[in-house]
C-alpha cells in the first residue's frame, strides 16, 4: 500500500534572526522543493500546513521561509521537525518512492522467501537493499538487473535472483 505522504526532509536549525529556517532535504533533488507551494509537519500531534515563500541554497542545505514565520523564535518551534507532501505533489513517478519498498517481501526468483526490505541506501553506481531473514540477519542485494528481477508494488513483493557469494 503507497503512502499518501511523502517525507522529504527535515529542518535542522534556524537561519538568521526573520524566522528563515535551515532544511536538509531527503529527496534526490533538492530543487524539487521550487515546486512546492506548501509542506506539512506535525506540530504537537496535528498536521500544520507550511506555505513556502522562498527558497535559497546554501553548502547542500535550503534555506526557506514559511509565510507567518517572522522571527527567530517562531523558526526555533520547527527545528527538527519532518516536512511532509501529498504524493500528487510529486506526480507519478516512473517508478517508486524508497518509502514504497520498505516492508514489500523478497523472495528469489526460485520461490524461497528471504526476507522483508527495512532499509535502502545508494551507493555510487547503484542503491542497495537491506534485506531482514526471519531469523533476524540481513542480506544486502544490490539493485542490478542480475540480482532484482522484479518490483511489484501493489502486492509489496520483489523478486531476486542470488548471485553466488550473496548470501553466507
Amino acid at each position: 500500500m503507497k503512502n499518501k505522504t511523502l517525507q522529504v526532509g527535515q529542518i535542522v536549525n534556524t537561519h538568521g534572526l526573520r524566522g528563515d529556517v535551515k532544511v536538509v532535504s531527503w529527496t534526490d533533488y533538492p530543487e524539487v522543493f521550487e515546486e512546492f507551494e506548501y509542506v506539512y509537519t506535525d506540530i504537537k500531534g496535528e498536521k500544520s500546513t507550511l506555505e513556502i515563500t522562498t527558497i535559497k541554497y546554501q553548502k547542500g542545505n535550503l534555506i526557506v521561509k514559511f509565510k507567518g514565520v517572522d522571527h527567530i523564535d517562531d523558526a526555533q518551534k520547527l527545528k527538527n521537525h519532518t516536512l511532509y507532501i501529498d504524493r500528487e505533489q510529486l506526480g507519478e513517478p516512473d517508478g517508486y518512492y524508497i518509502c514504497d519498498l520498505i516492508g514489500c517481501k523478497v523472495q528469489t526468483d526460485e520461490g524461497a522467501f528471504l526476507g522483508e526490505v527495512i532499509d535502502v541506501f545508494k551507493t555510487g553506481s547503484n542503491d542497495v537493499y537491506v534485506v531482514r531473514t526471519e531469523e533476524g540477519k540481513q542480506i544486502l542485494l544490490p539493485v542490478i538487473d542480475e540480482v532484482i528481477l522484479s518490483v511489484d508494488i501493489e502486492n509489496d513483493l520483489i523478486c531476486a535472483h542470488l548471485l553466488e557469494g550473496l548470501v553466507d
